[in-house]
Formats: structure tokens, C-alpha cells, sequence
């Protein structure tokens, strides 16, 4: 049986004590997440995250530090989610850009009141994220290594 995880990417936001979050609409619940998706055949990690920000909030984001790679085995679903967290900054908010289904909305909140709303999480992700932002992780970007295979197969 072959394995696929979801890969994706989140964008962990921070402006004046309040985190950058989107509200969706997932089979008929409203949840809380950061701006977050699929990385897409062929893209760039920081190329994803830069895009999934935009799409779903409307906001240029640009990251500054790998916040961390996080692995999680939804138990509902037993699908698997890597998930490449990125911090930074967003500017040139564009108010009238529609936002990617299933997106409903944006939020700044404060990390207690995103604890306030654990139950609404999208995923234990989203916490995580949150806490490991506030206790000072950061790692370089540099840390983000991708390599373009050459046309010949690589040899064991």
C-alpha cells in the first residue's frame, strides 16, 4: 500500500500582539486555521506559502523564518499532514480581492483568544504553530534546501 501525506505550507503572522488567521467553511463547520494549503506539483515551498497567504487573505506575505516542520496523523481521517509552518510579515492588503473557497473570512486574534476557540481549530496544527511562534522558534530560511534532480536517474 502506497503512503501519500498532504504537504502543505502555513503562513504564521504576528502584528501587534494578534495572529493572522482564516475562517473556513469545512464539511459545514466554520474552523479556524492559519493561511495554509497544498504545495502544488512542481512549486516551491516558499512559493506556496507566499501564494495559499495571498489566495485566502488578500495579503503579500513574506517569510522570514521556518517556524518549523510539523507531522500529524489526523485520527478522524488517518490522512497525514507535513506541514512546513513559515513566520513573517504581510503588506499591500488588497480589499478587493475575492478569497479562495472555502475561505469565509480573516481574523486577527490574540493567541488567548485563539485558545478561547480550540474547539473551532482546524487542526491541533494550528496551536502548535501558535506556541512554538510565541516561545522564540525560529530557524533560517536557508534551512529550506530544494534540489533540482538532473534528466538522468540519480544512481543508489
Amino acid at each position: 500500500m502506497k503512503w501519500h501525506p498532504d504537504l502543505t505550507v502555513a503562513a504564521i503572522v504576528e502584528r501587534d500582539g494578534r495572529f493572522l488567521l482564516v475562517e473556513e467553511r469545512i464539511n459545514g463547520a466554520r474552523v479556524l486555521n492559519q493561511p495554509a494549503g497544498h504545495v502544488e506539483d512542481g512549486e516551491a515551498l516558499l512559493a506556496a506559502v507566499c501564494r495559499e497567504t495571498r489566495e485566502e487573505t488578500a495579503w503579500v506575505f513574506t517569510p522570514e523564518w521556518l517556524l518549523g516542520v510539523y507531522f500529524w496523523r489526523n485520527p478522524r481521517t488517518r490522512r497525514t499532514t507535513v506541514r512546513f509552518a513559515f513566520a513573517g510579515g504581510v503588506d499591500g492588503h488588497d480589499a478587493t480581492q475575492a478569497l479562495d473557497t472555502p475561505v469565509i473570512g480573516t481574523h486577527w486574534l490574540t493567541a488567548s483568544e485563539i485558545r478561547a476557540q480550540e474547539a473551532r481549530l482546524r487542526s491541533p496544527l494550528v496551536l502548535r504553530c501558535i506556541d512554538d511562534y510565541l516561545a522564540g522558534r525560529r530557524h533560517a530560511l536557508d534551512a529550506i534546501n530544494e534540489v533540482a534532480q538532473a534528466a538522468t536517474a540519480l544512481r543508489a
